[in-house]
This record gives structure tokens, C-alpha cells and sequence, in this order.
């Protein structure tokens, strides 16, 4: 993979440091980590050399997977080598201490934000916790101008992506006896949910 070929995004560049202070405090306790849709790999690469006590396990479908090996190599504490997850296909084991996912529930369908949702809590220790980052409207209400420009550019991309109003994720991580500990504010509108 040539360096112009080597996927990045800047969002996530932008959003590691306040997501280290949420993981930072919530996951301080040694264990194993699934990230589920890693992207890039920026992600996993940067987050898993700050936090050497977690065992991060980077996943994606197997199209992102280049693009993750290359970030991980370009760190002097790499996570493991990302593991090919559909969240509609097979999961790993577990259990695991800490799942995180971000900017992956507004691209999901709702019905495999369920999916997943039910999947990770399976998969979750019982003290475990499971960390959501992205946008999320309250009380069915865009909570800027932006987020609702966003929400018709996912739209327009693919009907069934949107941004996830956070008393139906509540409802959903309740089916599975989790509810919702922890909900920080971070840059760009976006948030951090933590259920255990």
C-alpha cells in the first residue's frame, strides 16, 4: 500500500485525544478491548500505543482490513491484527472487557444497530463495558444545524443510515441488562455513550 493509497480521515485525527480522556476513564482496569468497525485504522493505531493495559482487537469488514494492518504498523505498540467482522456474520468469542465502536451507528441500518447492539453484549464480561461514539439526537431532536445537514447527507448516501435517537439505543442496550452509565459531551457535536 503506497502512502497515497493509505485511507485517512481527518475526523478521526481530530477526535482521538477526547475520546483517550473518556477512555481514560472509564477503562482503567487492564483487559481486552473489541473495536468494532475500525475504518482506517487510525484509530486503533494511536488509542491502543496510550493505553497499553487494554489488549485492543481492531475489527472491520475485510475491505478495510489493508488500510488497518498499515496504521498498526506505523505504531511502536500495536494493537493485534484486525480481525474481518460483519456484524451479521460471525463474532469472536469473547468475552471481552471493553467493546468500543465510533461513527459506525449513524452508518449502520437501525435493524443492524439492534444487530450489533445484541451481538457485542453477548460478547461483553458481566462488569464489561460497551462505549458508543458518534452523533445522537435526544428526545427525537437534531442537537445542532449541523448534525441535521448530516443527517441528509447520510441519507442521501443510503436511506437507511441516520443519525440514532439515544432513547431507542437506551432501549436497545436495556433488552440486554445494560443500561447507559456515562454520556459525555465532545467536540463536533458528538458523544460518547458508556453501558455496562
Amino acid at each position: 500500500m503506497t502512502p497515497s493509497e493509505v485511507p485517512f480521515s481527518q475526523a478521526a485525527e481530530n477526535n482521538k485525544g477526547p475520546i483517550l480522556q473518556v477512555l481514560q476513564q472509564h477503562c482503567q482496569a487492564p483487559g481486552t478491548l473489541l473495536e468494532i468497525g475500525a475504518g482506517t485504522g487510525q484509530h486503533a493505531a494511536w488509542l491502543s500505543a496510550q493505553l497499553p493495559h487494554l489488549q485492543w482487537q481492531p475489527s472491520d469488514i475485510p475491505d478495510n482490513l489493508p488500510a488497518i494492518h498499515h496504521w498498526l504498523s506505523q505504531t511502536p505498540n500495536p494493537a493485534k491484527p484486525p480481525l474481518a467482522l460483519d456484524v451479521t456474520g460471525e463474532w469472536p468469542t469473547g468475552p471481552f472487557d471493553y467493546l468500543f465502536t465510533a461513527n459506525t451507528f449513524h452508518i449502520m441500518a437501525q435493524s443492524l444497530v439492534a444487530h450489533c447492539i445484541a451481538e457485542g453484549c453477548q460478547r461483553l464480561s458481566t462488569t464489561g463495558l460497551f462505549l458508543v461514539y458518534g452523533p445522537f439526537n435526544y428526545d427525537g431532536q437534531f442537537t445542532s444545524d449541523s448534525n441535521r445537514q448530516f443527517e441528509d447527507w447520510l441519507k442521501a448516501a443510503d436511506p437507511q443510515r441516520g443519525i440514532r435517537d439515544k432513547e431507542w439505543v437506551e432501549k436497545e442496550f436495556a433488552r440486554h441488562g445494560r443500561q447507559c452509565l456515562a454520556d459525555h459531551a465532545m467536540p463536533a457535536n458528538n458523544r460518547v455513550l458508556v453501558f455496562g
